[in-house]
């Protein structure tokens, strides 16, 4: 089965057309993070990876997250060749719990320190 790419319109991204290694930005994008309803996170400091063939995600200044919002997570363990080991957490929220809903790298490669 042959694939063909999808070319972005106006406006989009491909994750195809991002680098790799990762990318790092500060965004100037208002992120807002909710659960049940509730905002845990809210910044206008986010920090945006783009890689190849992934979408982008955010990270978010822990000072820009509602405190109690974040519990540790599981002793699950990842590590990103670019970034580091990966640290996993809890998130509370509107009375839902999502294990290992979020993550953070809190020894990251020196390329990524900023988002720490």
């Amino acid at each position: 089965m042959a694939t063909t790419p999808i070319r972005p319109g106006p406006g989009q991204e491909s994750v195809w057309d991002y680098p790799r290694p990762p990318s790092l930005t500060q965004s100037a994008r208002h992120v807002v993070v909710r659960l049940g309803g509730v905002v845990v996170a809210d910044t206008r400091r986010a920090w945006r990876v783009c890689e190849t063939s992934h979408p982008p995600v955010y990270y978010v200044p822990r000072d820009d997250v509602a405190a109690g919002a974040l519990r540790p997570g599981s002793a699950n363990a990842s590590l990103c060749e670019w970034k580091g080991p990966a640290t996993y957490w809890t998130v509370l929220g509107g009375g839902e719990v999502a294990v290992d809903g979020a993550w953070s790298y809190e020894s990251p490669t020196p390329a990524f320190v900023p988002m720490a």
